[in-house]
């Protein structure tokens, strides 16, 4: 059970109602009460817990928001974020062009690869279920037409995160919006495909390494992000042939 807002939230901490919103989930967090990909409940059910208005509670959510405590996907809910760490000095330039997809995917073959075998022997029921809970939001977004994007990428610092090296989280993490970049390329569109069918077929790769990692096959897991990655890098390079054939 949650405790209730006056266990939790010293009078000197709560200097307004929206800032006990923050307050108490800036609490739960830090005491493992919610983990990094763990949903927070439902604006219902801190109104309840915290004895506040629907108002105060999405004035709370804008400012863990602002301060990358955690991020809201459209229509699925709010979930708590890694926490921010120092930079390793990696300074990513955005993919804005087919070639940068390219080069990231050849990036993301070598590191993800040995990073889905890891995650196969070592991960915890927990880790699998936030990998699962990332496949579900991906379908869900694709069949609400919302952008996938931010699931896409919590499936796969997810996985990174169940390998229990924290690097291969913070390289994903500092990557961004370079490691799944179709909020700035139309992959989709290049590769010439429905952007609901290319969803569908990319979660179904995700699903073979998931199933894998499930099943504790590291090799299988390694076969399975390599193909994946393979796969999207294929898709694109071709399409990028064809389209400078008819250019």
């Amino acid at each position: 059970m949650v405790e209730s807002l006056t266990s939790v939230i010293t009078p000197r901490r709560a200097r307004n109602l929206a800032e006990s919103v923050f307050d108490y989930v800036i609490e739960q967090i830090e005491s493992a009460a919610l983990k990094p990909g763990d949903k927070l409940p439902t604006e219902a059910k801190l109104m309840l817990t915290l004895g506040v208005s629907r108002t105060v509670v999405r004035e709370g959510i804008s400012r863990l928001q602002a301060n990358e405590v955690i991020e809201t996907r459209h229509g699925i809910g709010s979930f708590v974020l890694e926490p921010r760490r120092e930079k390793l000095g990696i300074d990513m330039v955005p993919a804005t062009t087919l070639r940068d997809v390219l080069s990231v995917l050849e990036l993301r073959i070598s590191l993800e690869t040995e990073c889905a075998g890891l995650a196969a022997q070592r991960a915890q029921p927990e880790d699998l279920v936030r990998m699962r809970a990332a496949l579900d939001a991906i379908e869900a977004t694709s069949r609400n037409g919302s952008d996938s994007v931010a699931a896409d990428l919590q499936f796969h610092i997810a996985l990174a995160r169940a390998t229990g090296n924290r690097y291969f989280v913070d390289i994903l993490t500092q990557m961004g919006s370079a490691l799944i970049p179709r909020n700035r390329i139309d992959s989709a569109g290049i590769a010439k495909a429905d952007p609901k069918a290319y969803v569908s077929l990319v979660n179904l790769e995700h699903e073979s390494i998931l199933e894998a990692i499930t099943r504790r096959d590291a090799e299988s897991a390694r076969a399975a992000m390599r193909m994946h990655l393979s796969n999207s890098r294929e898709r694109l390079r071709r399409a990028n042939q064809s389209s400078e054939a008819a250019g």
